[in-house]
């Protein structure tokens, strides 16, 4: 049974101390380090809480060996993504990353953009939220963009908010089926990011006209993929850059 050696992957993969997954699942630290060491299993109605929070199912995280599942993930590469116009929104719910999408998706099919050659719709993090929201009520936030094509101009905005930022480089990774387990894949393509960054000595470059991380979704021949973009510093033309895809 692997469920010791799964718990403490999930835990890393969501960068949590076993004091802070303690306090999530209420429990004491001790009681998280025997599950880890393989010392006791949880209750059921714990091992339930467990699952939940992980996005994974009881039959993996007793059974399957979850650490070598990380191959869904590309190499780390660097791309220079050349400068464009977006049309953004950001809520602030329980469940933002669906609710901002569906809402620009729509804003898009409003404004014929759906479809159109150029035009992708991105994703990030929304970190401006209080901890009394987030402890609270359990409220997340998150950003949704469409990429404009050259010379698009939007028939209504609905409080979307245009903006733009200059060419830049990003340091990017690829997950295959993203949302199987969202929670851990997509966490730990930004670990692999800032792995390989320290690995090569390139640090990441926040900056108030580009954006620090976006995702980008997508799908291949039945497939789907999402490419995580973290900002970097520019580096010189002995670099291979990749356009964005």
């Amino acid at each position: 049974m692997r469920f010791g050696e799964n718990m403490q992957y999930l835990r890393k993969m969501q960068e949590m101390t076993q004091e802070e997954l303690a306090q999530r699942l209420d429990v004491s630290r001790q009681t998280v380090s025997k599950w880890e060491m393989g010392a006791a299993l949880p209750e059921i109605g714990k091992l339930l809480e467990i699952c939940d929070l992980f996005r994974c199912k009881v039959d993996e995280v007793l059974r399957e060996d979850m650490p070598r599942k990380s191959a869904v993930y590309s190499g780390v590469e660097l791309r220079k993504v050349e400068a464009f116009r977006m049309a953004r929104y950001v809520m602030i719910t329980p469940n933002p990353e669906n609710d901002v999408k569906d809402y620009m998706d729509r804003w898009a099919h409003r404004n014929g953009l759906s479809g159109h050659p150029g035009a992708r719709r991105i994703g990030w993090d929304f970190p401006f939220v209080s901890q009394e929201q987030q402890s609270r009520f359990g409220l997340r936030g998150y950003a949704a963009a469409w990429m404009l094509p050259e010379g698009f101009e939007p028939e209504c905005c609905d409080g979307v908010e245009m903006a733009s930022q200059g060419s830049a480089t990003y340091a990017c990774i690829t997950v295959t089926d993203p949302f199987i387990r969202p929670f851990e894949s997509i966490p730990g393509a930004y670990g692999r990011i800032m792995e390989y960054l320290n690995a090569n000595g390139f640090r990441e470059n926040p900056t108030e006209d580009c954006l620090p991380c976006f995702e980008h979704e997508y799908e291949r021949d039945g497939r789907s993929y999402m490419d995580v973009y973290v900002h970097v510093e520019s580096v010189g033309q002995t670099h291979l850059f990749t356009p964005f895809r």
